[in-house]
């Protein structure tokens, strides 16, 4: 029994590596093509419907303190490969885990619901790299009749003959209960084609300017060998920007102050590009600010940092550079790009960035303002911090587990996702 449970977690530990380091080497098929919705794709060759910006709200720092000692808490276990949890923000208090082969599970009081909220396992394409990779619900206060996840869908789906699979974000409809989900409601907002099995982003996150916001991955391969990432006629290794809460007949409108819109060529959607695979991102609750972790090539992960009042546009480097690195061409010009705010090499065994959340909750005083995230493949668990206009990090916990993601209650306690089957509450050591 030992031997088997010990291949079983070795089996799922190297699933989810290639999930999030992705595998140099890999073939990779043409170019992936786009599927738009709404518009062309080509900065104007229709009209592109396009919606009024809401303003970011001011930014607000907190003084540095002391780095904290932490901990995890017990934590709740039961789970089958956790990617992502959040919430509904309706004050129910109640949390969402996303399993990746198509479960979307609720703990209620620290308990893991017997009933499913939605079970979409008969359309996800699992596991390594694809999978239910995403859930968010709408902005706002209150009770939620929608939601929307990413996910990996069967090639069969896809527009080119030489796709392996599609990623898809759909829309579903909560049921009058409140407390499962219609699996039947679909409504596709948006389909693309992946030209491999890995890099494939997934994950969803709402704006404090109520859009939302999706990382696609720069559609696999080893070192994105059609430089997907800095094409911008081409939808892979970005950062997109959508409005999909006031589209009305439409499955989605462009912000009318997307960097791009009106530019012939290039692709309205995109907020920022050069990313490879953003494996979690998220935006600080207080400031706005957004932190996107980029899983890298062969040496470097990073964290990439976008303020509340950028307008858009950022090219944060890859395929050009890994980290601060150069990478293709090598030497390089960094001329234009915007380089991450901290990076590290896979010297201490890290191997896979998992971005997390700046803490807000107020449980924990001396944690304020720091930015939580891992690495899935060490289970180590830093702080990032601005002090004094400089970046300064800090290892704060060695854990045994593997940080698959990071999730935020609704008073804003962070949470750590451990793919083997457990969440766990960030806490201070006693």
């Amino acid at each position: 029994m030992k031997n088997i449970r010990t291949r079983t977690l070795l089996t799922a530990l190297i699933a989810m590596t290639l999930l999030l380091i992705g595998i140099a080497g890999a073939t990779l098929a043409e170019d992936s093509i786009y599927l738009p919705i709404v518009t062309s794709g080509t900065g104007g060759t229709i009209p592109i419907p396009t919606s009024t910006p809401t303003p970011p709200p001011t930014p607000t720092t907190v003084p540095p303190t002391e780095w904290p000692t932490i901990a995890l808490d017990a934590g709740i276990a039961g789970f089958n490969r956790p990617v992502g949890m959040t919430t509904a923000g309706d004050g129910s208090g109640r949390l969402f885990v996303i399993e990746q082969a198509g479960v979307i599970k609720v703990v209620k009081n620290n308990e893991i619901q017997t009933l499913p909220f939605l079970d979409i396992s008969d359309r996800v394409v699992c596991c390594g790299e694809r999978g239910l990779l995403g859930i968010v619900f709408p902005p706002g206060d209150g009770a939620k009749d929608h939601f929307y996840v990413a996910y990996t869908a069967s090639e069969s789906q896809a527009r080119s003959a030489t796709a392996q699979l599609v990623s898809r974000v759909s829309r579903f409809t909560v049921n009058p209960d409140g407390q499962t989900a219609d699996p039947n409601s679909e409504l596709i907002v948006l389909t693309y084609d992946q030209p491999a099995t890995n890099h494939n982003g997934g994950d969803l996150a709402f704006g404090p300017d109520g859009y939302l916001y999706i990382g696609t991955g720069d559609g696999g391969g080893g070192g994105d060998p059609n430089n997907h990432a800095q094409t911008l006629d081409d939808i892979l290794g970005k950062m997109l920007r959508i409005d999909v809460e006031a589209s009305g007949a439409n499955p989605y409108l462009i912000p009318a102050d997307n960097p791009f819109v009106g530019q012939a060529g290039v692709l309205p959607e995109i907020w920022a590009y050069g990313l490879r695979n953003p494996w979690r991102y998220s935006f600080d609750r207080l400031t706005g600010d957004l932190y996107i972790g980029d899983v890298g090539q062969n040496a470097w992960e990073e964290i990439d940092f976008q303020p509340a009042n950028s307008t858009g546009g950022e090219n944060y480097g890859w395929r050009i550079m890994e980290g601060n690195h150069c990478y293709n061409p090598n030497p390089c010009s960094s001329e234009g790009l915007t380089p991450p705010i901290w990076d590290y090499n896979h010297d201490n065994g890290d191997r896979s960035v998992t971005g997390g959340y700046v803490y807000r909750g107020a449980a924990f005083p001396g944690m304020q303002g720091i930015y939580l995230y891992g690495d899935f493949v060490s289970g180590r668990l830093w702080g990032l911090r601005q002090n004094a206009g400089v970046w300064e990090n800090k290892l704060l916990l060695l854990t045994d587990r593997n940080i698959s993601s990071f999730g935020e209650d609704e008073e804003g306690e962070v949470w750590l996702v451990n793919y083997n089957g457990s969440i766990h509450r960030i806490v201070l050591a006693p």
